[in-house]
Order: structure tokens, then sequence, then C-alpha cells
């Protein structure tokens, strides 16, 4: 995979998927620095993962902060090999109950944030000529989900600037790809989908696998993304969801 010379930043690494990232990366040999807004989570999740693992406290809604989050971490770490925008929100809400500022909150945690942190790192990447991107999608900007209008909308957006980076950037080095999580396990999922039966059975009825992913599979997808085995993968939106977005 040749990964042990890299250095990964993964936003809201602390716990979630943004964990099993870079645990993954870290169990890789890989110099990885996660990024969220709770200092206590970060640094459990920093010791867990060990001397690989270094963290930083930010809100990547503070766009006049994120130049200087990545010219830290460039001077303090190293360059900055991968970056992977895990950081997000979610609002389930009646389409007609959903506010202006909730929809435009909700934009510039999982859109506008993506945008301004991918600039900057690609500033920083375009000096040496590589580098790989990696976004976080859903399966609601494949298909329509009910009541969840602004994030559809956020990871609609999300696709688009994965195909579009790609292609502007990919010439220049820079790969960019996105993952998208099918049902993965948690104990929020797992207790939401035990609390509706009739919903649990149509997620397991709708997934060809007939099971809920684990955090360790979106792990892996992103390892993938970001080695030098997928050095030909760039414009990529990566179902990693059983089979659920392929079933009928």
């Amino acid at each position: 995979m040749k990964t042990e010379t890299k250095t990964a930043l993964v936003t809201g690494g602390g716990s979630g998927l943004g964990y099993a990232i870079a645990k993954a990366f870290t169990e890789a040999g890989i110099q990885t620095v996660i990024a969220g807004r709770e200092l206590e989570k970060l640094e459990k999740a920093a010791f867990t993962l060990g001397p690989l693992c270094s963290y930083r406290v930010c809100d990547v809604t503070h766009f006049a902060a994120l130049p200087q989050l990545v010219n830290d971490i460039e001077a303090g770490i190293g360059p900055i090999d991968i970056l992977v925008n895990n950081a997000g929100i979610n609002l389930k809400k009646e389409f007609t109950e959903v506010t202006e500022e909730e929809f435009t909150h909700l934009l510039n945690t999982n859109v506008t944030a993506v945008f301004v942190l991918s600039r900057e790192v690609v500033k920083k990447m375009l000096e040496r000529g590589k580098g790989c991107i990696i976004h976080i999608s859903s399966m609601a900007a494949i298909y329509g989900m009910p009541k969840v209008i602004a994030y559809t909308a956020s990871k609609a957006a999300i696709d688009g600037m994965t195909r579009a980076m790609s292609v502007e950037l990919s010439p220049l080095g820079i790969r960019v790809n996105a993952i998208a999580p099918g049902f993965i396990y948690s104990d929020m999922t797992a207790k939401a989908l035990d609390a509706d039966p009739d919903r649990k059975a149509r997620v397991m009825a709708r997934t060809p696998m007939g099971k809920m992913g684990q955090p360790e599979d979106i792990g892996a997808a992103a390892l993938y993304l970001a080695s030098d085995a997928a050095s030909y993968v760039t414009g990529v939106v990566l179902p990693v969801d059983g089979g659920n977005s392929s079933s009928y």
C-alpha cells in the first residue's frame, strides 16, 4: 500500500466514521491528525490511536481559521498528503419546518467548510504536485429520503464537487474521490432501528448483504483510496453499503 511516509488530516476524527478512518490510517503507518470541536474527545481518541496520531481543536465552520490550521500542521507535523473531509452534521425535520438558518448552517458545515479546507490544502499540494482528497458522501445523494432535505442537498453537492475537483486537479497530481456509506453500525443507529422494527426490516430487505456495515468497512475504503493501490482512481463516489444503492 506504500502509506508509511504519508501524513493525513481527518476532520471529525474523534469519533464515528472519522475515528474508524484515523484508526485504519495509523495502523497502516500513516501519521494522522484528527480535527474536531471537542478537546476531550480528541484527546481520548489520539491516546487510543497511539503515537502516530495527534489532534487539533477546530470548528470547520470558522472559515477564517482554516488556513492557519493547514499552516500549523504543515509546519509542525509535515506536508498533508491526504485530506479526509469527514466532519458533518445532519438535520431530520419536516420539509416545511426547516428554517433558512438551519438550511444554511448545515450547508456551511457540510459543503462550504469542505470547499474552504480543500482549497487551502490544495494550495500546498499543488506546490508538491501530488495529493489525495477524500470526501464523505451519503446514500442520500443517490436516492431521495424524507425529512432530510438540507442533508440531501449537501451530499448531492459533495458528489458534484468530487467530480469537478477531480477533473480540475487530477491533471496536476491530486486525486479526489468520495465514499458513500450505507447503513453503518453504531450504538445510535442500532438503537434507532431497534426502536422501529418496520424501518429495520425495510433497511435489511433493501440491503442485499442482509446486514449493516461496520465502521471498519469505511476505514478500509478510505485507506484504499488514500494508498498507491488506488493511484489510477479519481472522480469516484464509492458506495460502501452492502449493495443497498444497487438494490430494487
